[in-house]
């Protein structure tokens, strides 16, 4: 098979780069592209040269990079000015052998290029999150999906890939997500002949469909939308990957050797047994008190209770019941929003739950609460542990929780029959 020429918009740490390094697939990067400088950063130090990092100190990149920070103000893009551009200009050259990543969402300013062979492309998922505010396209990171469109319709490629959050099925009603499919599917929608297309439609038959990582051997509890798009000149026959059973538990990605920091601080303890009596009535929020009075911060054990070990604690959830337990080793507990009244799956039976930019989950194990660690995290994407990052946990954490799941992204290309793409 001839190598492959690929591109990616809002790349991020590079999960598709992952999958095409798993499977094997002798590729070409024709671009990559991150509005986000330290995802940029841990992207080159992991799949760029010695040059591509000698780049992130260019001083217009310093410049580009401060310059696009204040550009993004309460979710309205600030207008460049005709210096601003020239300037940016003056390094698009040498940038865009590698990395693209001064227009990310203005396609206008990349270089043409030919057909590319595969095109990934995940729009921001903040703006149709369940976990966020869920302002749809309101929100300026919810419109980014048209430039993705625009670049297909200029480039043209065999395939794309589409990634976001489940909550786009549901935004404003299902509607954005219609407009979504009536631009992508102008020639058939899941196998069914797509008769009136719109008028801005590409042609390409499309194929979406939400897939859970723990269905693809990874033990994360994630659910996320993909749309398949195939060129009509290119063999449309596509099945989405069959589910596989789940082997690996949230204990297998675990780290021996975790660091003292990483455990429920003596804040964040006080702020659980303030609530703590909040919360008794009603049976829910976190219920228990400490081993050793002196070793607070580091051991915390559960609330006595009527079960043969004692050894649970009852996490607040909004099932019927009002309350979830953590019992067994490994359960993952959410740490975000602990006194929320609404949020649900505060636990994670032997799974952890879909990781946010925060990564705020922990585990319970040996009778100790702490956080997940980066490494634990990026595990929990899928990739592999000779993964670099020289960011600080904060950002690791962001980027694990921006990422897309190895494992479901290598599933998917594999369906794609690429010894059989047509020229």
């Amino acid at each position: 098979m001839q190598k492959l020429k690929v591109g990616s918009d809002f790349s991020g740490v590079g999960a598709f780069d992952q999958a095409l390094l798993r499977l094997e697939v002798d590729y070409e990067s024709v671009f990559a592209c991150d509005m986000d400088s330290n995802a940029r950063h841990s992207f080159i130090l992991n799949y760029g040269t010695e040059k591509d990092l000698e780049l992130l100190t260019h001083p217009y990149v310093i410049f580009c990079n401060k310059m696009y920070g204040s550009f993004s103000k309460h979710g309205n893009f600030k207008k460049q000015t005709y210096s601003d551009v020239k300037k940016l200009a003056r390094i698009q050259d040498e940038a865009a052998r590698l990395f693209s990543f001064y227009y990310p969402w203005n396609v206008k300013y990349r270089k043409e290029s030919a057909p590319l062979d595969i095109y990934m492309t995940s729009p921001p998922c903040q703006a149709f999150s369940l976990a966020g505010k869920r302002k749809g396209e309101e929100d300026k990171r919810g419109v980014l999906f048209y430039n993705s469109h625009e670049f297909i319709q200029k480039n043209k490629p065999r395939y794309f890939i589409f990634e976001n959050v489940k909550g786009l099925l549901s935004d404003d009603g299902g509607k954005t997500f219609q407009r979504w499919i009536d631009f992508l599917g102008g020639k058939s929608v899941n196998g069914n002949p797509v008769i009136f297309p719109h008028e801005e439609s590409v042609p390409y038959h499309i194929y979406y469909k939400v897939l859970n990582a723990k269905n693809y051997g990874v033990p994360q509890n994630r659910e996320r939308i993909f749309i398949v798009g195939i060129r009509d000149d290119q063999d449309n026959n596509f099945s989405f990957p069959v589910e596989i059973e789940l082997k690996k538990r949230l204990k297998d990605i675990l780290e021996t050797d975790v660091d003292e920091k990483y455990f429920l601080s003596d804040k964040l303890i006080d702020f659980f047994i303030s609530h703590t009596e909040k919360h008794k009535q009603k049976g829910n929020g976190f219920s228990f008190k400490p081993k050793d009075i002196e070793s607070i911060g580091q051991a915390v054990t559960t609330k006595a209770g009527t079960r043969v070990d004692d050894n649970y604690i009852y996490v607040k959830s909004a099932n019927s019941k009002g309350y979830e337990i953590a019992e067994e080793e490994e359960d993952s507990i959410n740490f975000e929003h602990p006194n929320s009244e609404t949020r649900r799956g505060r636990v994670g039976k032997g799974v952890a739950q879909t990781l946010t930019t925060s990564c705020n989950q922990g585990i319970y194990s040996n009778l100790m609460i702490r956080k997940l660690t980066p490494r634990e995290c990026f595990r929990l994407m899928d990739f592999p542990d000779s993964f670099k990052w020289n960011v600080s946990d904060s950002q690791a954490y962001k980027q694990a929780g921006n990422s897309i799941v190895v494992a479901v992204l290598a599933a998917i290309i594999q369906k794609l029959n690429l010894n059989e793409i047509k020229v």
